[in-house]
């Protein structure tokens, strides 16, 4: 079906109404969103996988291993605005349709090569270097998926239902992540988590060959969007998109508060609903990941319909409201909320976290930011082993300085576990042999002091509420479904047809990839460093406050703007 330059202009009528969406249309519409599916389905397999993952190809102690893991995660999120600056100028200079087979492409590929790489036990440094390669590859996929699919979605759109059709583009991400996770837990299921952690991770990377062949197939059969193929008609794509975009203020100052009012703060909402609420049960609360993935699961089911709820209702309403009040709902409930999850999914430690104080006494001298790029590094300061230990084992603890130059001690109750200060080899990069033992025999006494004080080695799975944090889940991803549902249609009404693929995609992918992809990371050093398991809040709860200020402030609702205006 050749897609004539009048069908933009059918798309309203003098009085602004709409025409009916056409069967085509609606079927053009569906496959963009199923393609995106799957693309999202490729993406996630490694967030959820992170902990197998760091385990097969990073090394150095769990604490910095699992924190190297999540930033390869989003290693991928950091180079999506280069994808979007990329894919974003070839969609407003040649159209729409093509982006979506290369990326697709890209993404399929790299993920199915993932499943195929051999660990680090196997090719040593090459395999981590490879891993984070194809991470970025990802990335820069993603980057020019998102503006093509909400835009190509936005413009076939009826005037007056541009929030309820690109609502379904917001889903594709929820849906990817909730296929991925019945991926992961049918063959955790079929052959077990011994043989899963050892070689079956790799089968849901594997499997996403078959959906890269079905995406490409649908993808073929995509037709140019209207507005794009009227203005392309008319001799109107711009020839110098990224200029226009950003070299000039009228454009540039939208871009900015986009960002800052818009997509900052709904990535923050987004990711820890979706994400770090998954990290926060598996690593913190110690819940086996078959729970945790399953529940996470059936939160997601339940909520995904309230995308396309938002949406609707903010052709009704407005986009702006919505997405500031998820910010704020959340920012003001996730202390409560993530404490709630606490007391359903393990009270044992919830009760050791409130009878059972550990104190780490130690020169605040030789107290750092356990933080590493190549997640190799060993901290050889007591006070970093020390708290290093204790954050493992998901312990909270406060800090009383000491006098310079002293060692840390931690007390855990009536009981003082004295630490050491490590010798590293010659090398630099781990510790010596006296030092590895002081450190094993170190981690016994202290995990058997801990133990003893009630801590617990794993969430009690005839302890936990299941209903009650699934209900705590399924609130997390109603404020995902406030702050996304309409965002796309928001995005696409803010910038003119010529330059409107490259405008909106990266503040997106500025906001998604590096305020949003780097939550995880930020959010467990922070805890890490803190010695409170949830202090890594507080990063989400002030982008997502910055966010609803600025937005309040000076950004504009755009419900009613024209979107086939060129210019």
């Amino acid at each position: 079906m050749a897609i004539s330059s009048g069908t933009a202009d059918m798309r309203k009528m003098g009085n602004g109404k709409a025409s009916p969406m056409t069967a085509e249309e609606k079927k053009v519409i569906f496959a963009s969103s199923l393609g995106t599916v799957f693309e999202w389905y490729d993406f996630y397999l490694y967030g959820s996988l992170a902990a197998i993952i760091a385990k097969q190809f990073f090394i150095g102690d769990p604490t910095t291993t699992f924190i190297f893991a999540l930033l390869a995660f989003a290693a991928g999120f950091i180079v999506r605005p280069f994808g979007a600056l990329v894919f974003g100028r070839l969609g407003d200079m040649i159209g729409r349709k093509y982006t979506f087979l290369i990326t697709i492409l890209i993404m399929g590929m790299s993920t199915f090569i993932v499943g195929l790489l051999p660990g680090h036990a196997q090719i040593g440094i090459a395999a981590p270097i490879i891993l984070v390669s194809l991470r970025i590859l990802q990335g820069l996929a993603l980057g020019g998926e998102y503006g093509g699919a909400a835009t190509y979605v936005a413009e076939h759109a009826p005037h007056g239902k541009r929030g309820i059709f690109t609502s379904w583009i917001q889903t594709t991400a929820t849906l990817g992540l909730f296929l991925s996770l019945l991926v992961i837990l049918g063959t955790r299921t079929a052959i077990g988590e011994e043989a899963f952690n050892a070689w079956g991770w790799r089968v849901p990377f594997l499997v996403s060959v078959l959906l890269l062949g079905i995406s490409v197939w649908i993808r073929l059969s995509m037709n140019e969007s209207p507005a794009f193929a009227k203005m392309k008609a008319e001799g109107k794509t711009s020839k110098a998109p990224l200029s226009e975009s950003f070299g000039q203020w009228r454009n540039l100052k939208i871009v900015i508060l986009a960002l800052i009012g818009l997509t900052m703060g709904q990535a923050v909402v987004w990711y820890t609903g979706q994400f770090y609420a998954l990290f926060f049960m598996t690593q913190v609360l110690k819940v086996d990941g078959p729970n945790a993935n399953l529940m996470t699961a059936l939160s997601l089911a339940l909520a995904t319909p309230f995308f396309i709820f938002f949406g609707s209702l903010s052709d009704k309403i407005g986009r702006k409201w919505i997405i500031l009040g998820g910010c704020i709902l959340a920012a003001a409930t996730y202390f409560p909320l993530f404490g709630a999850l606490t007391h359903y999914g393990n009270p044992q430690l919830e009760s050791a976290l409130k009878n059972s104080p550990v104190v780490v006494v130690a020169d605040p001298a030789s107290c750092h930011f356990q933080f590493n790029m190549t997640g190799t590094k060993k901290f050889p300061s007591s006070c970093d082993i020390a708290t290093g230990m204790l954050t493992g084992s998901s312990v909270a603890y406060t800090r009383q300085d000491a006098p310079a130059g002293s060692v840390a001690v931690i007390k855990v109750g009536d009981k003082e576990i004295n630490a050491f200060n490590a010798v590293m080899t010659p090398d630099g990069l781990n510790f010596d042999k006296a030092s590895k033992d002081n450190e094993a025999a170190m981690k016994k006494e202290v995990s058997a002091a801990v133990k003893a004080a009630g801590y617990p080695a794993k969430a009690d799975e005839a302890q936990m509420n299941k209903p009650m944090m699934v209900l705590i889940l399924f609130i997390l991803v109603l404020y995902v479904t406030m702050v996304y549902g309409p965002i796309a249609a928001m995005l696409v009404e803010l910038f003119p047809t010529r330059i409107r693929y490259t405008s909106m995609s990266l503040p997106y992918h500025i906001g998604n990839g590096w305020f949003g992809g780097l939550l995880p990371t930020i959010s467990f050093s922070l805890v890490a460093f803190k010695g409170d398991i949830y202090y890594g809040l507080w990063y989400p709860i002030v982008i997502a406050l910055i966010t609803a200020v600025i937005g309040a402030l000076f950004v504009r609702e755009t419900k009613d703007n024209d979107i086939y205006a060129a210019d």
